[in-house]
C-alpha cells in the first residue's frame, strides 16, 4: 500500500457549461465521454439514471466509476462540483445491489466535513436508489438527538452518510460496526483534514475491516492525505481532474438571501423593476413546478411548466412558445431543461437551490449564450448559505448579492406605470361614450371630476396596491452548538442548531404529520423541511415527536391558510406529510425535543439507550484501537 505505487489518470475537465451531457463542440481535439449504459453497473442503478435524465458523466465520474466497480481503490483530485457523490454512490450502490443484505453493520460508510454535506450525500444516494427494494441510508452528524440515529442503526442501516465526529462517538459507544464494511468513502478529506479531524480518520479506518474498498476524494494532496493513502489504500489508482467547471462570463450572477414563504413576493418585486425578456426558473419537483406557474398567471405573467412527466410533445410546443414570445417564463426542473437553448432567455432564477454546484452550472448556462449577456439570480435561505460558498469555490467566481428594491422605488415604478396605462387610454381610446356619465354623475352628486377619477382607478387596480410594504427580514442562522453527548461538539457540524430553554407550549398547537419512523424520517428532515417550505424559523417549530407511523410537531397557532397550504404539499423522504391538527393523544414519552430538555440529555441517552461512558473498544475486539486518546 505504499504510495509510490499509485498509478495516475488524469482527466481533464471541460469548460463546455454542459459538461457531463453535451457532445464536443466542433473541432474540439477532445473525446466523446461514453454513456452511463456502457459502465458495468448493476441495472437497478441503471435505471435510476434513466430517471433522473443523465446520459453522459462528467470527467471524473467516466474515469473513476469504471475502477470502482472493477474494485479499486481510488484517489479522485477534483474541485467541488464536478459531480464526485456519483462518482463514488453509484459503483457502491451497484455493488450493493449485487450483494443483497447479509452482514452486521453498514454496508458503505461515507465520510464528510460538514452535516450540510453529509445530509446532501445522504439525499444523493436515495435518488440513486430508487430501483434498490428496501434501500435504507442514514446521515449522522453532531446537532442532532441520538435517539433517531441509534434507531436507524438497529434497523441496520446499509449506507451511512455521517461526519468523523460523530461517527466517533458511535464507535465509542458500540452503537456503529464497521468490521463487515465493504466501502468506505472519504468525501472532501481534505477539508476533513484541515477541521483537525486526522486523528479521527485514522481511528475509523482501524475500526473497519480489512476487506473494504476505499474511495478518497480531494480537491488538493496535502502531505496528510499522502500518510493516509500509503497506510490504509490497497495499491490505489490516482485520477485528477483538473478544475476547469466555470461559469459563461457573459452571465451576471447575483444572489438574494430570503426566506422560502417570501420568496415569490421577492421575484415579483425584482421583476417589476428590472425588465427581461424570456427567463427560466428551476424548482426541485415536478409539482412545484405546475404550482409556481400558476402562481405567476395569477400575478399577471405569462408562465408555463415543463417537467418529465409531461409528454415529450407537449414540452416542445412550450418551448416553441418560449421562442416566439407567446409566453416569457418557463418553470422547469433540471432533468426537463437539460440541452434547452433558447436565444432570448436573458433571466435564470435559481427558485431552489440545486442539489450540486455542477447542477448550478448546467442551470445559468440556459443564458448568455451566443455572445448576449444573461442574468443569473439564487434565491438562498439562511441554511443554504454554505452552498453559495460552494459555488464560488467551484466556478472561482464571485456571486453578487442582490438588494432588492426598496419600498420607495417599488412604489415609483407602479405609479409610473400606472399613469402610463392613464396615458394610453386617454390616446387611443374613444371616450365620447363615457365622458357624458361622469360629468352627469359629478354634477347630481356634487363630486370632484378627480374624486370620481380616483374611484375607478381603485376598481381598475382591483385590490393591487400602488404603495409596496417591506418584506420581513431573513433571520440569520445561529451559531454552532455544542454536541449533545458531553461537551465535544461535532467539528463538522457547521452552523448547528441553538440550544434554548424549555419553551412553554403557550401560542403553539400540535400537528400530525402523516410521516414516521417506518418512513426513515430525521427530526433535522422534518425540522428542515416545516422551515424550508413553511417559511418558518427555527424558532417557532416547537417539540417533534417520531411516532412509528406519524410525528407531532408544535407550531405556532397562528399559521395562516397560505403555509398551511404549503406545508400541505411538502414531502419528506419522498412522502407527502399530510399535516393536520392533530385531534388529542396520550402523553409524550420518547420524543425528539428541540429546546434542549428531556429529548437530548447533555452526557448520554434517556432510558434503554443508555450506554458505557467510557471505554475504547469495539465489538469483538479493539481492531488495533484508536491512534489517539478520546476527547469527552
Amino acid at each position: 500500500m505504499s504510495e509510490q505505487n499509485t498509478a495516475v489518470l488524469d482527466a481533464p475537465d471541460t469548460t463546455n457549461t454542459d459538461a457531463a451531457n453535451a457532445a464536443p463542440a466542433a473541432g474540439s481535439e477532445a473525446p466523446e465521454i461514453a454513456p452511463f449504459t456502457d459502465f458495468d453497473l448493476h441495472p437497478a442503478v441503471q435505471a435510476a439514471i434513466t430517471d433522473l435524465g443523465y446520459e453522459r458523466p462528467s470527467p471524473i465520474q467516466a474515469e473513476t466509476i469504471p475502477l470502482l466497480t472493477a474494485g479499486r481503490d481510488v484517489i479522485g483530485l477534483a474541485q467541488t462540483g464536478t459531480g464526485k457523490t456519483a462518482a463514488f454512490g453509484l459503483p457502491v450502490l451497484s455493488h450493493l445491489a449485487e450483494a443483497g443484505r447479509a452482514q452486521n453493520g453498514p454496508f458503505a460508510l461515507v465520510l464528510t466535513p460538514t452535516r450540510e454535506l453529509a445530509l446532501q450525500v445522504a439525499e444523493a444516494f436515495t435518488s440513486f436508489a430508487s430501483h434498490i427494494p428496501d434501500f435504507s441510508v442514514l446521515p449522522i452528524y453532531g446537532g442532532q438527538s441520538y435517539t433517531p440515529q441509534l434507531q436507524g442503526l438497529r434497523r441496520g442501516a446499509q449506507i451511512v452518510v455521517g461526519t468523523p465526529g460523530r461517527v466517533i462517538d458511535h464507535l465509542k459507544r458500540g452503537s456503529l460496526h464497521l468490521e463487515e464494511l465493504r466501502h468506505l468513502v472519504l468525501d472532501e478529506a481534505d477539508e476533513m483534514l484541515k477541521m483537525g479531524f486526522q486523528d479521527d480518520i485514522e481511528a475509523i479506518f482501524d475500526a473497519a475491516g480489512d476487506d473494504r474498498q476505499v474511495a478518497l476524494f480531494s480537491a488538493t494532496m496535502p502531505g496528510s492525505i499522502h500518510r493516509i493513502t500509503g497506510q490504509y489504500l490497497n495499491d490505489p489508482v490516482e485520477v485528477r481532474v483538473k478544475g476547469k467547471t466555470t461559469t459563461n462570463q457573459n452571465v451576471r450572477q447575483r444572489f438574494l438571501t430570503v426566506n422560502h414563504a417570501h420568496k415569490l413576493d421577492a421575484l415579483t418585486r425584482i421583476l417589476e423593476v428590472e425588465d427581461y425578456d424570456g427567463t427560466i426558473l428551476f424548482v426541485r419537483t415536478k409539482q412545484q413546478t405546475e404550482e409556481l406557474a400558476e402562481k405567476l398567471r395569477a400575478r399577471g405573467y405569462t408562465a408555463a411548466a415543463i417537467n418529465g412527466d409531461i409528454p415529450q410533445q407537449a414540452r416542445e410546443r412550450t418551448v416553441e412558445q418560449l421562442k416566439r414570445g407567446t409566453i416569457d417564463m418557463l418553470v422547469a426542473t433540471d432533468v426537463a431543461a437539460r440541452g434547452l437553448d433558447v436565444e432570448r432567455i436573458e433571466l435564470v432564477v435559481n427558485f431552489d437551490v440545486p442539489h450540486d454546484t455542477e447542477s448550478y452550472v448546467h442551470r445559468i448556462g440556459r443564458t448568455g449564450r451566443a455572445g448576449r449577456s444573461g442574468e443569473a439570480i439564487l434565491f438562498v435561505t439562511p441554511r443554504e448559505m454554505n452552498f453559495l460558498r460552494s459555488i464560488e469555490r467551484a466556478t472561482r467566481q464571485k456571486v453578487e448579492p442582490l438588494a432588492l428594491p426598496t419600498v420607495e422605488d417599488l412604489t415609483n415604478t407602479r405609479i409610473q406605470k400606472f399613469q402610463q396605462r392613464i396615458t394610453e387610454a386617454l390616446s387611443g381610446l374613444d371616450l365620447d361614450e363615457v365622458r357624458p356619465v361622469v360629468e352627469s354623475y359629478a354634477t347630481q352628486h356634487d363630486v370632484e371630476p378627480s374624486e370620481i377619477a380616483a374611484a375607478l382607478a381603485v376598481l381598475l387596480l382591483d385590490g393591487e396596491k400602488l404603495t409596496a410594504e417591506p418584506l420581513p427580514e431573513p433571520k440569520p442562522r445561529k451559531g454552532r452548538e455544542r454536541d449533545s453527548f458531553g461537551d465535544r461538539g461535532d467539528r463538522g457540524d457547521r452552523g448547528g442548531r441553538e440550544r434554548r430553554p424549555a419553551r412553554s407550549r403557550e401560542g403553539m398547537k400540535t400537528y400530525r404529520l402523516a410521516v414516521g419512523r417506518n418512513d426513515r424520517v430525521q427530526p433535522g428532515g422534518i425540522v428542515g423541511a416545516i422551515a424550508n417550505e413553511g417559511g418558518l424559523s427555527s424558532a417557532q417549530i416547537g417539540h417533534i415527536d417520531i411516532r412509528s407511523n406519524h410525528t407531532l410537531v408544535d407550531l405556532p397557532q397562528d399559521l395562516s391558510r397560505e403555509t398551511f397550504e404549503r406545508l400541505s404539499n411538502t414531502r419528506v423522504q419522498g412522502k407527502l406529510i399530510e399535516i393536520r391538527e392533530d385531534s388529542g393523544r396520550p402523553g409524550r414519552t420518547g420524543g425528539f425535543k428541540r429546546s434542549g430538555g428531556d429529548g437530548e440529555r447533555r452526557g448520554g441517552f434517556r432510558g434503554g439507550d443508555r450506554g458505557p461512558r467510557g471505554g475504547g473498544k469495539f465489538s469483538g475486539g479493539d481492531r488495533g484501537g484508536f491512534r489517539k486518546k478520546f476527547r469527552d
